[in-house]
């Protein structure tokens, strides 16, 4: 039997080594000389050197060695040797070769050597962590790593052993240990670990989740109401996932973070009950419409510094600046949608300022008191429940305190200076809004629905075109006052809303209008002798489509018509106009047209934080979508299409409410809370009091 002879190391002097031509590595590792020098002047050459001797043209040795394997190991030699921390003449171990072999025995070191595996990785940092008591700073230093990279070895060292075995024998992935490592509970790994054996979804992603099932993610409202301090100073245990971005973890205590949250909202509506409101209503989050059929307290808006007045306007300027600029664009670039964020955050502390109420009124509404998605206080004060009115309205007739000109819960997030339309008196925008096309889009549906209700109504329309005729009779400077265009002029709407011909609404609009053209003469010269033949209700159906036609309600930027459209809310809110009927948030309709964060707000509005946030990491159009699905059936609508039955314009003069001279004291009493009353001729007044007799027997 032959054995094996090695070859001994041999010293050979650092000065007279030089680089081979012939090794095989050209491509840099991923440790640097840089590294590996500091780690050779701390613990020493841990692998001698293979060389071959060189020789000259005649074959002669030169005494110069050509290092055929361990160059980079050379290379972090030479750098100690220039930088003087180790001698030119210093010894180094060698292993001397036949030239011949060069290439192969630098092929050789390469490819035979087998790289250690991870988990040996993670055990021997462990050891040195329990063995050695080094620091995780200590540990990342001695190996040239982040102090990051050193707590995830830790971690995955510290994982059940039943895993690491698995994961040794190769029945379980680095990824698939990475998930499981979000928890250090070895009983739940386990769990887990053979749940999945049972299944057949085994992706690390779904085991994050059945880790966290039934905890609370750390961007949470909760959470971030509560304070992660307080939540683990309190006992709550945090789940971490060192390899995944984890938005602060999974806190695991859900009733801990619910108490916790209950126990510092009754300490924060504290300072709130003492206002005197009449009752205070909290909750982490109410739903979606959680204030339907209350009406809300006018107020006006806290007064703002003017560093305060500086910065929101400098903010808005640039926010409608960035829509215009961007409007239409399929997707906003990741950057301008940042942006977009930032500047309505800091809109926001404008925004959502307090409103001051009157002393007289608060003892009579109540505040509803919950979580922003951002973890702020979300306070909503004024609010008046129906039972309450009658109280109100006697509070409000013996106080004596001046009546504000503001309107309903507009007035809590308008601008303090600012008119109605979003803009100052200097016509400097100062609100922040939809793009241009977008609102200009709502509004035109809301303008076919519109036209839609009053077609369907002779009463109303006879009451609007009564009133608009009686602007032009008694109050010559006040045509603005009513949306009804009275030439009968028909704005066109598609130019605003490019596919709202396809409607089932304009099909009907269209159908309607095919009829009286069937019934018209042809010949304009015969048009009297016609409508002189009519029967009353279709003369007054005929009435009711041409006043109707020549509604207007479309928000338009370049056109101020602050007063118009503020009528067409009261004719809205008189024929009981509900756009969820008409219009519905689509990919197509309006998720495509706004930002991504308005995409996230209409969903976290409509399901909450924890839906919202399955598609915060999702792209423009692939969000768009998702949100049209989520919201779908929950009737949302965006603000320029909500209902505003009880608002009243803003900064308008004070309400006049037309008594007609039938009605007794009682009666215009019953009518509400006026605040001046005047008397129209008999002929004006019989007709509003057979218009609001007809309205009240359809109630």
């Amino acid at each position: 039997m032959n054995l094996t002879s090695l070859t001994p190391a041999t010293e050979i002097v650092l000065s007279a080594l030089v680089p081979s031509k012939k090794n095989v590595r050209r491509i840099k590792s991923d440790v640097s000389v840089d590294d590996l020098a500091e780690d050779i002047a701390r613990r020493g050459l841990l692998q001698s050197l293979t060389v071959h001797a060189v020789r000259d043209e005649s074959g002669n040795p030169t005494g110069a060695y050509a290092v055929t394997a361990g160059g980079r190991r050379f290379a972090a030699l030479k750098r100690l040797a220039a930088e003087g921390r180790l001698a030119e003449d210093a010894t180094i171990p060698c292993i001397i070769r036949n030239a011949a072999q060069e290439a192969e025995d630098s092929l050789a070191e390469n490819v035979m050597r087998e790289a250690l595996h991870p988990l040996d990785q993670f055990r021997a940092f462990k050891a040195l962590s329990e063995n050695e008591n080094l620091s995780i700073e200590e540990i990342a230093a001695r190996f040239f790593v982040s102090p990051h990279i050193v707590r995830q070895r830790l971690k995955l060292a510290a994982a059940s052993p039943k895993l690491l075995e698995a994961y040794e024998a190769g029945t379980l992935t680095l990824d698939q240990l990475m998930a499981f490592c979000v928890t250090g509970d070895h009983a739940r790994q386990e769990q887990i670990f053979e749940q999945i054996q049972q299944g057949h979804n085994n992706a690390p992603f779904y085991i994050r989740r059945l880790i966290t099932e039934g905890a609370v993610k750390g961007n949470d409202r909760r959470v971030l109401y509560v304070g992660s301090e307080h939540y683990e100073a309190a006992g709550g245990i945090v789940l971490r996932d060192l390899f995944t971005d984890d938005d602060g973890g999974w806190y695991q205590d859900v009733a801990l973070l619910d108490r916790l949250a209950a126990e510092k909202l009754a300490e924060d509506v504290k300072t709130i009950k003492a206002e005197g409101w009449n009752w205070v209503e909290t909750a982490v989050q109410f739903p979606y419409g959680h204030h339907n059929g209350l009406t809300r307290l006018t107020s006006v808006a806290a007064p703002v510094t003017e560093e305060d007045q500086a910065r929101y306007d400098a903010a808005v300027a640039e926010y409608n600046a960035l829509s215009e600029d961007y409007d239409g664009e399929e997707e906003l670039p990741e950057e301008v949608d940042v942006r977009l964020g930032e500047l309505e955050a800091e809109m926001a502390l404008i925004n959502e300022r307090p409103a001051l109420f009157k002393a007289s009124e608060i003892g009579h509404a109540g505040v509803f008191v919950s979580i922003e998605h951002d973890g702020r206080l979300r306070i909503e004060r004024g609010f008046v429940r129906p039972e309450d009115r009658a109280s109100l309205r006697v509070a409000t007739a013996t106080s004596g305190e001046a009546t504000w000109s503001s309107t309903d819960h507009v007035a809590d997030s308008s601008h303090a200076t600012a008119s109605d339309d979003g803009e100052d008196a200097d016509g400097v925008e100062t609100a922040p809004r939809l793009s241009d096309r977008l609102v200009a889009e709502l509004t035109a549906h809301r303008t076919l629905a519109l036209r839609e209700a009053v077609a369907e109504n002779p009463d109303t329309a006879l009451l609007a075109m009564t009133h608009a005729l009686a602007l032009k009779t008694f109050y010559r400077m006040a045509n603005s006052d009513t949306c009804l265009e009275v030439e009968i002029r028909s704005a066109g709407l598609a130019s605003h809303a490019p596919e709202i011909g396809e409607s089932e609404l304009a099909e009907r609009m269209d159908a309607r209008h095919a009829r009286w053209v069937v019934m018209l003469p042809t010949n304009p010269g015969d048009l009297w002798n016609a409508l002189v033949g009519f029967d009353p209700d279709n003369l007054a159906g005929l009435f009711a489509f041409c006043v109707a036609s020549s509604v207007n309600a479309v928000e338009m930027p370049h056109i101020r018509r602050t007063r118009e459209l503020a009528h067409a809310t009261a004719l809205a809110s008189h024929v009981g106009l509900d756009m969820k009927r008409h219009w519905t948030a689509t990919a197509k309709s309006f998720f495509s047209k706004v930002t991504k964060a308005q995409i996230l707000a209409t969903v976290r509005e409509v399901k909450g934080d924890a839906v919202a946030q399955m598609i915060d990491h999702l792209k423009k159009a692939d969000m768009a979508i998702e949100a049209e699905r989520l919201v779908a059936g929950s009737n949302w609508l965006p603000d320029p299409l909500r209902a505003t039955q009880d608002a009243a314009p803003v900064n308008a003069a004070p309400a006049i409410e037309i008594i007609p001279t039938q009605m007794g004291d009682q009666d215009a009493e019953e009518a509400g809370d006026l605040t001046e009353t005047i008397e129209l001729p008999a002929f004006l007044t019989e007709a509003l009091a057979q218009s609001a007799a007809h309205t009240v027997a359809a109630e």
